[in-house]
């Protein structure tokens, strides 16, 4: 199992969001890159980063923090936020970013998902209250199921799945987010 450090930015700062609620925050820290290389110096094989003010509204406003995270350390990063068409996601592989998440986009037009994928490492984000995946920061209910969503994306050539169960998120309880590889959903049984 490979652990993910996570670096949460809202408004260039380091945060910790409770549950999702963008109202509940706790700021660890203004420097997001000096963390990546805290990380980095413990050991991290990955760092994923994750634009919140992007998540929201769709404008990439921390990219360049994103950008100098990149830049910086020498594992991989993998991003998601706002990422909502081919030109966001070219914009952060130019950046230096290793792959990149797509929740709201991947839902939204599942075959963006397959043209970057044939192209870029891609990861698709799946956070659910429950079985109902959210969208858009998880501010609003796709009314769409975790597990049928996991299944369709089996075949699209994606490199992960990370799924977080948003009423964990922020609580620091364990479990909260889970990437399954390539393989998933797994084979039938014969």
């Amino acid at each position: 199992m490979e652990l993910y450090p996570a670096i949460d930015l809202l408004d260039g700062r380091c945060v910790r969001l409770y549950q999702g609620d963008y109202d509940r925050e706790t700021v660890y820290g203004d420097d997001p890159v000096a963390q990546a290389l805290a990380f980095q110096a413990e050991g991290a094989s990955w760092i994923h980063v994750v634009d919140l003010d992007a998540a929201r509204t769709g404008e990439p406003r921390n990219r360049g923090v994103v950008a100098a995270i990149a830049a910086a350390v020498d594992v991989p990063v993998q991003t998601g936020g706002g990422i909502r068409d081919e030109v966001a996601a070219d914009a952060l592989f130019d950046a230096g970013v290793a792959r990149v998440v797509l929740g709201t986009a991947a839902l939204e037009d599942p075959g963006l998902v397959r043209r970057l994928a044939a192209r870029h490492p891609v990861a698709v984000g799946l956070d659910a209250r429950g079985r109902d995946v959210a969208v858009r920061g998880w501010l609003e209910g796709s009314g769409q199921d975790l597990l049928e969503l996991a299944a369709a994306f089996g075949d699209a050539g994606v490199a992960a799945l990370v799924v977080t169960e948003i009423s964990r998120d922020g609580t620091l309880e364990a479990r909260t987010s889970r990437a399954w590889p390539r393989w998933w959903p797994p084979p039938p049984s014969r």
